[in-house]
């Protein structure tokens, strides 16, 4: 079997490209048999020249059996779901987001200023913004938030009278002020274009859910999400066939990990699956850096035309078909998709399966699960000394406490205790020794 090798000349600055969407003008080769490529040779270093380090993408044509691409979509396609969170990658922003107003640029530099305010001898700040950003169109910051509809209409906020009132404030006033529209007006939670994706298997801790858990896909669906094991578990093998060292790398992570965090047989804990979704150049986060991911797709026909992923920074695309295999460097390589065209009834299923590099920090299954149940202890006691309305049961510093202290060593002993939280024993045996 002949395998293409490109290594490319140079990679191109594509910053100006973040969270645009890619076409046929940003590619000149398209890879559509089986192929290795290449970052660009490194001089006074030959010996990286084509190595697992300098790798942008492996792509083989027709890996996966129709039976393994049939289970697999199955038992995935339904975890691709309406959303409003893949950031950069669901494409440029339109003027709103729904009936929501995006907090624009202009607008975070004015809060920002107020929330550090400085007597000015040289002028004055506020005009300098305004003077800065006069010209241009109001354009979403890329914090990619937006303000609270409830809250604005409540203090009929209008922004630029609200900057004209602070602006000839004390600088305190000034800040005070400013911390409420950034805590209060402003949500929170970031917004992209609403999409069709989803993820299945487990996920790390999170600052709202902080404990290690199945996916709510995985955790209403384990049957069915166990229908696609066998094509991960080829994929896995086909990982460990073409790009050995990366495999090893991301199995020596995967050991550390409870096998019950994994898709059995293989070094992946999480699967993102996207619907006729297409994606904005962007950069993946959150998996193994020392590992690789990858793209697969899954249609219940293949009527569909368009959907190659193009690496802008290298020139080149690839056309990724159902039952193709392509191991890709989505950490490091920019991509993107050009336009996607179904047919009627048609739809493309893409997966990147991954090891989300914060799974190492969990602990034991069930000392995650303990955690787990110590949050709903505490979200569901209506006695406790933090409840109040829509508590989700997570307060500051609850993992240092000798509430959590108490309800583990009560739940699973003494010894997992000392194991996860040493410094617990060494507070309890001071705390002995001071009361004799």
């Amino acid at each position: 079997m002949t395998v293409k090798v490109i290594i490319a000349k140079q990679k191109f600055d594509c910053k100006h490209l973040m969270g645009q969407f890619v076409d046929e003008s940003h590619f000149d080769f398209l890879v559509d048999e089986d192929c290795d490529v290449y970052m660009p040779e490194i001089p006074g270093s030959p010996e990286l020249t084509g190595s697992e380090e300098r790798i942008v993408l492996k792509f083989r044509k027709n890996f996966f059996t129709q039976e393994q691409q049939d289970q697999a979509y199955a038992g995935l396609r339904e975890a691709a779901t309406e959303t409003q969170n893949r950031g950069a990658a669901a494409g440029p922003r339109g003027e709103k987001l729904g009936n929501r107003e995006w907090v624009t640029e202009y607008e975070y530099d004015m809060v920002e200023h107020f929330l550090d305010p400085k007597n000015s001898l040289d002028g004055d700040p506020v005009a300098e913004i305004r003077a800065r950003h006069v010209g241009k169109p109001p354009s979403p910051s890329n914090r990619n938030n937006v303000w609270s509809i409830d809250r604005v209409k409540k203090d009929k906020f209008v922004f630029e009278d609200w900057v004209n009132r602070v602006k000839d404030l004390s600088l305190p006033e000034q800040k005070k002020e400013a911390k409420y529209v950034a805590d209060k007006l402003i949500c929170a939670t970031t917004y992209a274009n609403s999409v069709y994706s989803g993820i299945a298997g487990w996920f790390d801790r999170y600052p709202r859910i902080p404990y290690g858990r199945a996916t709510s896909y995985t955790s209403r669906n384990p049957e069915k999400f166990a229908m696609s094991y066998p094509f991960l578990q080829h994929l896995a093998e086909g990982f460990k066939q073409f790009l050995p060292q990366r495999y090893a790398a991301q199995m020596a992570a995967a050991k550390k990990v409870d096998p019950r965090f994994l898709v059995p047989e293989t070094p992946f804990t999480t699967v993102t699956v996207n619907k006729t979704f297409r994606t904005a150049a962007h950069y993946d986060v959150g998996d193994l850096n020392a590992g690789l991911s990858n793209l697969l797709t899954l249609s219940p026909d293949g009527k569909y035309t368009g959907a190659y992923l193009v690496a802008p920074e290298y020139r080149i695309a690839v056309n990724p078909r159902p039952g193709d295999l392509l191991l890709i460097n989505n950490h490091e390589v920019m991509h993107g998709n050009t336009p996607i065209v179904c047919e009627e009834g048609s739809e493309r299923i893409s997966l990147v399966v991954y090891f989300r590099e914060k799974m190492l920090e969990l602990g034991s299954f069930e000392y995650e699960n303990c955690r787990y149940d110590f949050v709903e202890s505490r979200r569901l006691n209506k006695e406790h000394t933090l409840q109040k309305p829509l508590w989700n049961g997570v307060s500051e510093g609850m993992w240092e406490s000798d509430e959590w202290y108490s309800y583990l060593e009560q739940k699973l002993g003494n010894d997992e205790l000392i194991k996860y939280h040493p410094k617990s024993q060494a507070l309890k045996n001071g705390l002995e020794e001071f009361f004799g």
